[in-house]
């Protein structure tokens, strides 16, 4: 029994944030609000540039906001973003779920990592309270001048290219400047197989990734915000090969539905883990074995 027993099985939950762990779009908590629009006129203005523009919706809602900080005489520094992210209502369970389930998980022998991936200001996602518990953050992002004043992008996250910070996670490449993630690598040395990973995402954005993590024997899981009717298309668009496992509101509180799908995926991966262990010893034994007879 001995030869079963192994470090902490590594595994990783990755998540979307808006519409996903707080509703609405995080731009709307506070920079849209202190220009004194609404959120449609800020976005079909928004839009309108990158349709203009033929440009990125990303870059394009960036080059908004520090135009409009400009305009409207608004504090564009990195710690106005954290500012405004004080101001972001979180899903309910949100705010334990993380110690939560990282209890649970270790308490089952797993070491459990937290990733965001999405689109939108990584300096407000780290000015929000559960931001400690992120191994890192994806997210699109400026450069800052010496004074701390946002002047250009730095990265754009859109949800195509969401799925390349799956494979970073992958394979342990975490630093966005980091290039050797084209390298190969075997998938044993790998720290984080895409089979002990769980993405959580809210919509069609996340379709890509829900099916780079499916399509690598993953899980996925859509969900919606509570209280609110879900669409006929959108089950449609979420559902079907290679997509998410099971759709739920979103509510993270202790045995909700979500609470008890994630809990079941890692009882699951520590299962497999275990009959993987099992059958690699007898494969060993029985090399072994077979040696043994070759040699007399």
């Amino acid at each position: 029994m001995n030869s079963l027993k192994k470090d902490l099985i590594p595994m990783a939950i990755c998540y979307d944030f808006d519409g996903t762990l707080a509703p609405g779009n995080m731009q709307e908590y506070g920079f849209i609000r202190s220009l004194g629009q609404t959120p449609q006129e800020f976005w079909e203005k928004s839009n309108q540039i990158a349709l203009t523009q033929k440009a990125d919706n990303i870059l394009a809602y960036m080059k908004l906001m520090k135009e409009e900080s400009l305009a409207y005489h608004l504090p564009f520094k990195k710690e106005d973003f954290k500012k405004y992210a004080k101001t972001i209502q979180l899903f309910p369970g949100v705010s334990d779920w993380f110690d939560r389930i990282n209890t649970y998980a270790l308490s089952k022998g797993v070491r459990m990592e937290h990733y965001i991936i999405l689109s939108v200001m990584k300096d407000m996602v780290e000015g929000t309270v559960i931001a400690p518990y992120f191994k890192e953050i994806f997210a699109s992002s400026f450069m800052y001048d010496e004074n701390d004043i946002a002047v250009w992008p730095a990265l754009s996250v859109n949800y195509t290219n969401k799925t390349q910070f799956l494979y970073r996670i992958n394979k342990g490449c975490l630093d966005i400047s980091d290039n050797s993630i084209n390298r190969h690598m075997d998938d044993k040395d790998k720290p984080m197989p895409f089979k002990n990973m769980i993405y959580i995402g809210d919509g069609e954005t996340d379709i890509p990734s829900i099916k780079t993590v499916k399509r690598e024997g993953g899980h996925a899981i859509a969900v919606y915000q509570p209280h609110l009717p879900l669409r006929e298309d959108t089950i449609r668009m979420i559902q079907g090969d290679d997509r998410a496992d099971i759709i739920t509101p979103a509510d993270y509180r202790e045995d909700a539905p979500l609470d008890i799908f994630v809990k079941a995926v890692i009882d699951k991966i520590v299962m497999d883990t275990y009959v993987n262990k099992v059958e690699q010893i007898c494969n060993q034994v029985i090399q072994k074995k077979e040696t043994h007879e070759n040699i007399k």
